[in-house]
Formats: C-alpha cells, sequence, structure tokens
C-alpha cells in the first residue's frame, strides 16, 4: 500500500496512490510504504530516483548500520516501534529515508517510510495532523512528531499496564489466594513483564534515533529544542518502567508465596495423619505379636475391644492436642 501525504493550510491530507500518474499529481512531504510491492517500488525509483534497500527491513541488521548518512545527503534510520497488542504485543521495524533536498520537486524533503505492518503510532500522527493546523512544517517535522507520538505512545501502555497491575495487585494481596488464581496471576504478570520489556527497549532504540538527528545537524532551533524534549520525555519514562519491574517481583514473589502456603498446607496435613495414626499402628503390631496360635481372641476374649478402644484413644489423644495448639487450622 502506498500513501503520500501533502501539506496544505498547515494540515496534512493523505491520499492513496494506485499508479504512476497519480503519483506525479502531488508534491507530499511524506510517502509512506506499508507492505510495499514490486510495482510500487518501480513507482519510487522511478519519480523520486531513490532506491528502497532490499534489507530495509531486516531484523537482523547490525546495530551500528541502523543509522547513516549517505554521500548524497540522505539519512537513513531504521527504528522500532511498539504495537502493544494484549494478545501479542511485539515491535515493528520500520526504515525511514530522509530526503531533504529534491531539486526535481523543488521541495524541501520527503520523508519515505517503510514497513510491513500498520502501526499505531501512524494512526496517531495522522489523526493530530488533520486536526492540528501548522502541527508539521517539513519532513524533518514528521520524522520528529512520529518520535514523540511513539514516546507518547509508550507512556498511555505504561499506564495501561500501571491499571492492570492494581486489579492483580488486589487479588494477590486479597489473602485468598488459590492455585488456580496463581496460575491466571502469575500469567498476567508474565504478559506485563514483557510488555514493559519492551516499552522500554523500544525508548532506547528511539533514544538512539532521536540523538542520531540531533548530532546529524539537520533541525533548526526549534527542532533541536524539540527533539531534547523527546529525549526528555523518554528518560522520564525510565523510571516508570524501573519502577513497573520492582511492582512486578513483589507480586510475583508474593504469588509464589501464597503457592508455597498452599503446598505447605497440604504437607501439613499428612504430617499430621500419620503422626496421629503412628500410635495405632504400634498398639495393633505389639498386640499382634504378643498371642499364641492362630486365633488371639480365643486366649483372651476382650483382647480385640480392648486393642481398638486403645487404638482409638491414642488417635484421638494426638488430634486433640494438635487441634488445641492450632496446627489443625
Amino acid at each position: 500500500m502506498l500513501n503520500i501525504f501533502t501539506l496544505a493550510n498547515g494540515r496534512l491530507f493523505q491520499e492513496e496512490i494506485e499508479s504512476l500518474e497519480e503519483l506525479s499529481k502531488f508534491q507530499p512531504i511524506w510517502v509512506d510504504l506499508e507492505s510495499p510491492t514490486l510495482e510500487e517500488k518501480r513507482w519510487i525509483k522511478q519519480y523520486y530516483g531513490l532506491s528502497i534497500p532490499e534489507d530495509a527491513m531486516d531484523e537482523d541488521i547490525e546495530e551500528s548500520a541502523r543509522f547513516y548518512e549517505e554521500d548524497n545527503g540522505e539519512l537513513h534510520i531504521r527504528s522500532d516501534f511498539l504495537i502493544a497488542d494484549d494478545a501479542e504485543p511485539r515491535t515493528v521495524r520500520v526504515a525511514f529515508i530522509l530526503n531533504l533536498v529534491n531539486d526535481d520537486l523543488k521541495s524541501k524533503g520527503v520523508l519515505f517510510s517503510i514497513h510491513d505492518e500498520d502501526v499505531p503510532v501512524f494512526r496517531l500522527l495522522r489523526m493530530r495532523a488533520r486536526r492540528a493546523p501548522g502541527l508539521i512544517e517539513d519532513a524533518k517535522e514528521v520524522l520528529l512528531k512520529l518520535f514523540d507520538a511513539d514516546a507518547e505512545y509508550s507512556a498511555d501502555t505504561l499506564e495501561g499496564i500501571y491499571v492492570e497491575l492494581e486489579k492483580v495487585s488486589t487479588q494477590v494481596l486479597s489473602g485468598d489466594v488459590t492455585d488456580a488464581l496463581a496460575g491466571e496471576v502469575l500469567g498476567a504478570i508474565a504478559r506485563h513483564e514483557d510488555l514493559n520489556g519492551r516499552i522500554r527497549r523500544n525508548m532506547m532504540d528511539t533514544r538512539r534515533a532521536v540523538s542520531f538527528m540531533m548530532r546529524s545537524k539537520m533541525l533548526n532551533a526549534e527542532q533541536f529544542e524539540e527533539a531534547r524534549q523527546i529525549l526528555r520525555d523518554i528518560d522520564s519514562l525510565d523510571s516508570h518502567t524501573a519502577f513497573l519491574f520492582d511492582k512486578i517481583n513483589f507480586l510475583m514473589d508474593a504469588t509464589v508465596g501464597f503457592i508455597n502456603i498452599n503446598q505447605n498446607k497440604i504437607i501439613k496435613i499428612f504430617s499430621v495423619a500419620s503422626v496421629a495414626l503412628l500410635p495405632p499402628t504400634l498398639i495393633a503390631s505389639v498386640y499382634g505379636m504378643n498371642f499364641k496360635g492362630w486365633f488371639p481372641e480365643l486366649e483372651w476374649a476382650y483382647g480385640y475391644p480392648y486393642a481398638l478402644a486403645l487404638m482409638i484413644a491414642s488417635a484421638v489423644v494426638p488430634m486433640w492436642y494438635f487441634r488445641k495448639r492450632g496446627w489443625l487450622k
């Protein structure tokens, strides 16, 4: 899918392109390619003279090769963007190519973005740019606003984790944690820990991308200050992710503690039963080994009733003692 974005009266307008002829009618500042076909890549090559690298969205590219500047002035940035999907949270690699000077189009620059699936941050920026005139002025501003929206999207996701962990805390700290509930809690905690880790990694990647833009000296004074504000926002999120990691570890330890308590209760039942049944077993053994012949009841008519009464008494007395000490609760 090929979408272009043009500026008109300070607003960003989107057009979906389906042919090379349509592409030649507009002067965009942002060209977005989502899962581009070979034909769409050919249009970009033919009209803009830009060759999209084959490894633009490769995940195994070296970290040091993700940010670089070509001899012709093109800036290449490969950055990861978070998708906080409840079913499968993940990050999506996006390749940016910033062409600041285009003599053929006589424009201030064009930003090209290439990715395999729709990114929530892109939708957020499109919505804001349509509603807020003057939000974006050029291609560099588009890239900065994308990273700014990425930081805000991560912050919103962190707030969602806070809310979910509060629900988990209520369940755990209620004290009535069964094994089934403990399993659900551990599963929820693991999902939140994974999402929190992805947010932290995403923020690290965004920090590197913004720092690269600042070092490239491509930003004017106002944009440079905006980039510094984005870095400050990212730094503030680091403390939140660290706090969430601590909270997750606490809930994990508390849940495992309740599981151990439940297991100890089961072991205590077996321990009490074994101790309570030990005296009757001893009495039965002594009684059965101290008679002559095959039928001891023929030598002592009250032997069985006496032994049974003694066995019951030897079992009841320990149970009464355990109950008095509170060990059966």
